[in-house]
């Protein structure tokens, strides 16, 4: 997945055609909408940041396993995040349910 916002090099056949030939799906943002864009980058930001700089894999199906173990072995369950009040995604999705649940 490629995500951009809807400037035109980005929205063009050329690169459409590119995505298409390299098996890469597109994600872009609402036109006009800056705050589409935030999770994402921040996000991404984190993945490069923390995991995949300075790493060579050797094969595609090596990346989207090391991308996966990040995401689900340590940011989801483990990775504190300071708008969650310093829990992780987890354990705030747990509490708020247990919130709902309870009427809270």
């Amino acid at each position: 997945m490629i995500h951009s916002d809807q400037g035109s090099q980005f929205t063009s056949k050329e690169w459409q055609s590119f995505l298409s030939k390299h098996n890469l799906d597109a994600s872009m943002s609402r036109r006009g909408n800056c705050h589409d864009n935030a999770v994402a980058e921040s996000f991404f930001q984190l993945l490069k940041r923390e995991r995949i700089r300075r790493r060579t894999y050797l094969t595609r199906n090596a990346a989207r396993q090391d991308v996966f173990d990040y995401i689900e072995m340590f940011y989801n369950p483990t990775r504190k995040h300071t708008n969650n009040g310093m829990l992780s995604p987890v354990v705030y999705e747990t509490r708020q349910h247990k919130m709902n649940k309870a009427g809270v």
